[in-house]
């Protein structure tokens, strides 16, 4: 399969993880349907563009059942297509066209060196190189690469760093199945932490000379992006999210899952002996995204980070913004998804809107792709 390696980092999103012979077909126009197809909810964005400002049109969440996707395994696949049939058909979306994403496991975001090249060669050295990291087979993998900014990197030899990306093309296609089984055509496939970072782009306009952290903790796996000047430095997916909390307070506290999930977001008051256990679990994810930043920096000269922006559906989790704060030493908040966006003319109530707007970052961040944009 050709990969398009032209502006694939334009919002830090990948143009082609996948093709399909109904993209050769059709000539679409006008936006995608961002489908965010999460380990414990679907979520469906609709966004118009006019002149370069946006709207949204559409915003609606089903949660799954938490057997039907297991570490981002899909366990029922009749449940999933069932789901994504009924967000299309309760919203009355007549848009089929949808770019959808992939993170932990089946993705693997590496940075590499490689010695300066005519441009014409990387491709080919890309992929010889990607044989040395990638515990995978190479033909069972999809490939593309960003070449860094020379300022942003540190290397003595004078070698280039390149953002290496890897997906699994059984996962790629277990999701384009999926997709097609709902009846709906998908168009573009991307990557969650790119995804996140599309979003923040067009909501964060005037932070993008500084350098954040993208955090996005969803219910198995968190994506950390950090990104500056329109660029991803460094990426990682951690098998933490969500499930975390729910689990620790299940077992702890003796709680049903309804009854764990409630909790883990309630904002004061409750179970004293409830509140410890989500700080502690607080305490892990905070420490991994200290570790991660930390990493980041023994690898890139000369920036330091300037904020840590955290969505998905843990970002409201009790206590999190505020211990993350207290160990990064760095302005942390909750991504407004729809901070830059007109969401007058979508019939949600605001009130809901405003509470799960930050599980919707994703979902923004791919319903703000087109087709050859």
């Amino acid at each position: 399969m050709a990969i398009s390696l032209s502006n694939i980092f334009k919002f830090g999103s990948f143009k082609h993880l996948f093709e399909t012979d109904l993209m050769s077909m059709l000539k679409p126009r006008g936006q995608l349907v961002g489908l965010d197809i999460g380990s414990s909810a679907i979520k469906l964005v609709q966004l118009k563009e006019t002149k370069g400002r946006y709207s949204l049109q559409k915003f609606a969440v089903k949660p799954l059942e938490p057997e039907v996707i297991v570490d981002g395994t899909v366990m029922d696949e009749g449940r999933v297509v069932s789901t994504i049939r009924e967000l299309f058909d309760e919203n009355r979306v007549k848009n089929k066209q949808v770019a959808i994403s992939v993170s932990g496991h089946a993705v693997i975001v590496k940075k590499i060196n490689l010695p300066p090249m005519p441009d014409e060669e990387l491709p080919g050295q890309v992929k010889l190189a990607a044989e040395q990291y990638i515990p995978f087979d190479i033909n069972e993998v999809n490939i593309d690469f960003h070449v860094l900014p020379a300022d942003l990197t540190v290397d003595q030899q004078g070698d280039m760093s390149v953002i290496l990306v890897a997906a699994k093309k059984d996962k790629i296609n277990e999701l384009t199945e999926l997709v097609k089984g709902a009846g709906l055509i998908p168009m573009i496939m991307d990557v969650d932490a790119f995804a996140v970072e599309n979003m923040h782009a067009i909501n964060y306009p005037m932070a993008q000379d500084e350098t954040t952290a993208l955090v996005n903790i969803g219910a198995s796996v968190m994506n950390v992006n950090i990104v500056h000047g329109g660029a991803s430095l460094f990426t990682r997916d951690i098998p933490l999210g969500g499930n975390r909390y729910t689990e620790a307070l299940q077992r702890d506290m003796g709680m049903s899952f309804e009854e764990a999930e409630e909790s883990k977001k309630k904002k004061r008051g409750g179970d004293a002996g409830a509140s410890d256990v989500v700080d502690g679990v607080n305490a892990e994810v905070a420490s991994e995204i200290s570790r991660t930043v930390d990493y980041f920096k023994t690898s890139t000269a000369n920036v330091e980070l300037d904020r840590v922006l955290v969505c998905g559906g843990v970002a409201s989790a009790r206590g999190l913004i505020q211990q993350l704060g207290e160990r990064m030493q760095v302005p942390v908040e909750v991504a407004d998804p729809f901070g830059e966006i007109d969401v007058t003319r979508c019939d949600v109530d605001p009130d809901m809107l405003t509470e799960l707007a930050p599980s919707a970052a994703v979902g923004v961040g791919l319903a703000l792709r087109a087709v050859g944009d």
